[in-house]
């Protein structure tokens, strides 16, 4: 009898054991998604997480998503009204079987602007050609602008030979890599102004003395037909591209709810590989949601105790988290399921950083911000906005407008001398006072919509909360509300005090 007593005490206890692992156990990574393509990624830019990758890290030939990063490049060191002329080496270094979409010819010239709509809507490789000799002198010299690129951003799984994306026998890219240059690509607004664009009017050419209309091939960015299975007004922008080699390749940008994420699909099959990168997208937007980690950690940055960093102490009044950075967590989670840890910080930190705040879910990096000392992070932010308010150009280009408008009127000005605020120096003043108003009106709206859009999350937070108690039982539901109303006690007390 004891002994059957005992084993079934220790069957009681196992299940206990197994049920509490259980209860307590974060939930998985979401992957339920494929695709039917070799390789694929979707990111949030906002935080740099990965959100689901595909052979993310294996390198394939890019073919013309690769014209983003010459579009980049590009935009980066020319002006748009500089005026472009196909040369023969510009037209002659392409592929037989590649096309002439414009029926360019050598002496052709357009400005740097019709060039990167040509070359990002319809993926005209002269216009990729065009443009690299415009801006480094010769082909060869703006390929080693691309990899000198990939080396600042980081990326080491890709290599460039042309500005195209045509065949090469070094030319690759990583689904990962992609994704990165995909970001510092659309974080330039003319480069996603034009990527996002459906048709362009371009100018004349030889062949075409009245001008041509060009239109998007980006099926996911053009199609309005909600019928369609390519119908997905979340995507804002992108890239096809094609080559036997490497199949059907694709980067997608979408914005949805304020987040922005992009998805990049190598070694695609036809029309699938739209399908492929919308499903990524998908999954990407309706299974996980960020969280501002300023809002809503207070581990650094409340109550009584030292946060010690590299030996040195700090109240947690004096400490504040860079605004604006974001954590990317599943669904149904929050920013207490993640894991976070001080790290060293890196050459680029802001002024008055104290650490590095690295987030990681079940070992999966999600998220950073900067762990800043208030008073001087702060100094530094409204330093920063006094000389944007103040920029010496600006005044210039003031003061040569005033010059111009108060030509010929030397007389005028002898025979009576203005006052303070009727000559160029007090207009200026003027000018600088009511952009000093503006700025100040936009930075109160800013921090009362940015207060506003704290309250709305601690709320709906709180009501998730509350939700799950209500599933786990009444008394813990009752617990919380005790625990919500103790929280507010304290609150009040500390601003009475």
């Amino acid at each position: 009898m004891r002994q059957k007593l005992k084993r079934g005490l220790c069957a009681v206890l196992i299940l206990t054991w197994i049920f509490t692992i259980s209860a307590y156990a974060r939930p998985n990574w979401p992957a339920d998604v494929g695709i039917q393509a070799e390789a694929g990624i979707v990111t949030d830019l906002d935080s740099d997480t990965v959100l689901l990758g595909q052979n993310s890290h294996v390198s394939y030939p890019p073919a013309s998503i690769t014209k983003i990063l010459t579009a980049l490049i590009v935009l980066e060191h020319a002006d748009l009204s500089e005026t472009v002329t196909y040369s023969e080496t510009a037209m002659n270094s392409v592929e037989r079987d590649s096309g002439n979409k414009l029926s360019l010819v050598a002496g052709d010239t357009m400005t740097v602007e019709d060039c990167l709509y040509a070359m990002l809507l319809v993926s005209v490789n002269q216009a990729a050609n065009a443009l690299a000799e415009h801006v480094a002198g010769s082909i060869p010299a703006f390929v080693d602008m691309m990899n000198a690129k990939l080396d600042e951003l980081g990326l080491t799984e890709s290599h460039f030979e042309n500005p195209s994306g045509l065949n090469g026998d070094s030319q690759y890219v990583s689904a990962y890599d992609m994704a990165k240059i995909a970001k510092a690509a659309y974080s330039n607004e003319k480069l996603l102004e034009i990527s996002s664009t459906v048709t362009r009017e371009l100018g004349p050419t030889q062949n075409n003395p009245e001008g041509v209309s060009i239109r998007n091939e980006h099926r996911l960015v053009v199609t309005e037909d909600q019928s369609s299975s390519y119908y997905y007004p979340e995507a804002v922008a992108g890239k096809t591209g094609y080559l036997i080699a490497a199949g059907n390749t694709l980067v997608t940008y979408a914005e949805k709810d304020g987040r922005r994420l992009v998805s990049v699909i190598l070694k695609g099959k036809p029309r699938q590989y739209f399908l492929d990168g919308k499903a990524l997208l998908q999954f990407g937007f309706s299974r996980f949601y960020n969280a501002d980690i300023a809002e809503n950690e207070t581990r650094f940055v409340t109550g009584n105790d030292p946060v010690t960093v590299n030996g040195i102490s700090w109240s947690p009044s004096d400490l504040m988290i860079e605004p604006l950075r974001a954590v990317t967590l599943p669904v149904g989670t929050t920013i207490a399921d993640a894991d976070v840890s001080l790290a060293e910080l890196p050459e680029s930190s802001p002024l008055g950083a104290v650490a590095l705040l690295q987030y990681t879910y079940n070992d999966r990096a999600i998220g950073s911000a900067f762990l800043v000392e208030r008073e001087r992070y702060t100094g530094a932010f409204a330093a920063t906005i006094a000389e944007a308010e103040t920029d010496p150009a600006a005044t210039e280009e003031t003061a040569a407008a005033e010059t111009e408008a108060n030509e010929g009127n030397e007389t005028e000005k002898e025979q009576k001398e203005p006052g303070f605020f009727g000559g160029i120096v007090g207009r200026i003043v003027i000018v600088v006072l009511v952009i000093l108003a503006a700025a100040t009106i936009f930075i109160v709206a800013y921090l009362v919509y940015m207060r506003r859009k704290a309250e709305q999350e601690a709320a709906r937070r709180r009501a998730r909360r509350r939700q799950r108690l209500m599933e786990e039982g009444g008394g813990m539901e009752a617990e919380f509300e005790r625990l919500l109303a103790e929280k507010k006690d304290r609150e009040r007390d500390r601003k009475r005090r």
